[in-house]
């Protein structure tokens, strides 16, 4: 019976809702993962330490460690050692959403930084982008978005004044832009563009990553039927992101 009496103490401690032992030792080891404890990359205790720490069977352990792998929680390496798996974001292509939706949607949490938020001169490129000219103004900010408090992506955002005049009035720390904009104006049209960067060091630091990490930037134009509503830069840690689409093959 010392099994179940340690697990239901730990679980009780997290805050977690009594299940099979199996299933308590997943939901400990995510949560020690989802509260930043355990960070990505870091070896986690061993078989042998877990078995002690926690007072559950090896059988027990091996299995929510395998399982735990196979949802890409953990990485196994033979003779190495277990280690906490750096977040994939899973991203759609050829849509737009609004990321809080989307991690919420994987169980997880969302949270936001605004780093800016403010009024930008146009610059020559930008100017030409917004039909405007030079040096008139646009809107701009630049957000970090967190998953279980993880940066996951850095959102710099252009906004045409007259099509959200509005934009600079947003609590951006409570919602999207997305949600603002998609009032102001909806959404008739877009195109993206898809390349693989690196950072700059300001970057790097805003997204907790190296100068070596790889990234992956979606160059966005957005439209309310003829009208560029926003550019928009999104810069994702290409180890903690993956693209993916469908598509379906007529005749």
């Amino acid at each position: 019976m010392a099994e179940p009496t340690k697990m239901t103490q730990l679980a009780e401690s997290m805050g977690v809702q009594p299940a099979p032992i199996y299933q308590r030792v997943k939901q400990a080891i995510i949560s020690q993962i989802s509260s930043g404890t355990w960070k990505p990359n870091q070896r986690i205790p061993s078989e042998n330490q877990l078995v002690d720490k926690l007072g559950v069977s090896r059988m027990t352990i091996s299995r929510a460690l395998r399982e735990l792998a196979s949802e890409g929680y953990l990485l196994r390496m033979q003779g190495v050692g277990t280690y906490v798996a750096e977040l994939k974001v899973h991203t759609a292509i050829m849509e737009v959403h609004n990321i809080s939706d989307e991690i919420a949607g994987r169980g997880h949490k969302h949270a936001s930084r605004v780093i800016t938020l403010g009024s930008a001169p146009a610059d020559p490129a930008l100017a030409a982008e917004f039909g405007m000219d030079p040096g008139e103004s646009l809107f701009h900010s630049l957000i970090v978005h967190y998953e279980n408090a993880i940066p996951v992506q850095l959102e710099e955002r252009w906004v045409n004044p007259v099509m959200a005049p509005d934009y600079l009035l947003q609590d951006y720390e409570k919602q999207t832009p997305y949600i603002y904009l998609n009032q102001a104006s909806p959404l008739t049209s877009g195109e993206h563009i898809i390349e693989a960067v690196s950072p700059t060091s300001a970057q790097c630091k805003l997204l907790s990553i190296k100068k070596s990490d790889p990234c992956l930037l979606i160059s966005r134009h957005t439209r309310h039927q003829t009208t560029l509503v926003t550019y928009t830069k999104l810069l994702y840690p290409g180890a903690r992101h993956q693209l993916h689409g469908s598509f379906i093959r007529h005749g």
